[in-house]
């Protein structure tokens, strides 16, 4: 694998993916072993030319002897196409490049509700850009994906739950974003699009760990007993970290509360 050389990647330091996978560029020889520097440590002068706000929303590639810089997704294609020659064409075919910054944008507008940083430098003088049309899309995707899931899932219930209408799932997902961001704007309204992130990455991912015992059900028959008790496992796990985004956030527990709350009442409601 070719060492792309005299080149730094800037990352988020307080963005736990970000260190994760600029890390692999150095520790997998893509990049030199000094390669990357957090941008919020980084010295002034390494590269005055570089616009500052635009490499806190898109991760900044500095050629450290011409000066050049890139951002975003041209800057992850530039380390993996010298890393990997065979595909440099596909990296410079224009439909792709344009689909992959959606993709990319996407995903680094919303990095830190997928993954909260533990701790943030608010008096760094640069932050990441609130885009709320990004954030309006990981909302919409996170509920699809959610409740697709969740409609097949609950096949494997029947016995313990009756089942719904092929809607029931994206109807209950849905309701609670909007009831959570009545629930919020009471009392942090500042905190609305930030929360829902966080508790739509929390439902995202339960339903991605069901994705397992469906996989399962496919090879063996199971009682629906059985598959009640990984849902519930699944959701308690769910429920430890929403306690700890919220705490994260400085919520409280009142949003923890009326999260739980709603799930119970529907559940009554449904087994009714």
């Amino acid at each position: 694998m070719k060492t792309l050389k005299n080149h730094v990647v800037l990352f988020d330091a307080e963005c736990p993916m970000c260190s994760m996978y600029t890390n692999a560029f150095v520790k997998t020889g893509m990049l030199d072993n000094n390669g990357r520097e957090a941008y919020q440590t980084i010295p002034q002068n390494i590269c005055p030319v570089y616009d500052r706000q635009r490499a806190v929303n898109e991760i900044a590639l500095l050629d450290m002897k011409s000066g050049e810089v890139t951002y975003g997704i041209k800057s992850l294609f530039k380390i993996l196409g010298n890393a990997w020659p065979l595909f440099t064409p596909l990296f410079a075919f224009k439909p792709f490049v344009w689909f992959m910054s959606k993709v990319y944008a996407f995903i680094s507008y919303n990095r830190r509700v997928i993954i909260p940083p533990t701790k943030e430098d608010a008096a760094f003088a640069y932050q990441p850009t609130f885009k709320v049309h990004y954030r309006i899309a990981f909302l919409l995707f996170t509920w699809f994906c959610t409740g697709f899931i969740l409609t097949r899932y609950a096949q494997l219930l029947v016995g313990m739950v009756p089942l719904g209408n092929a809607y029931r799932e994206y109807i209950i997902c849905g309701g609670q974003i909007i009831f959570q961001a009545l629930v919020i704007s009471t009392y942090a309204r500042e905190k609305i699009w930030t929360y829902l992130g966080n508790m739509m990455t929390i439902s995202f991912a339960g339903s991605l760990l069901l994705l397992i015992p469906l996989a399962i059900s496919h090879w063996f028959t199971l009682v629906p007993f059985v598959y009640t008790l990984c849902f519930m496992g699944i959701a308690g796990l769910m429920f430890l970290e929403h306690i700890r985004r919220t705490k994260l956030l400085g919520l409280g527990w009142v949003m923890t509360i009326t999260w739980v709350s709603y799930r119970i009442v529907l559940l009554v409601l449904i087994l009714n």
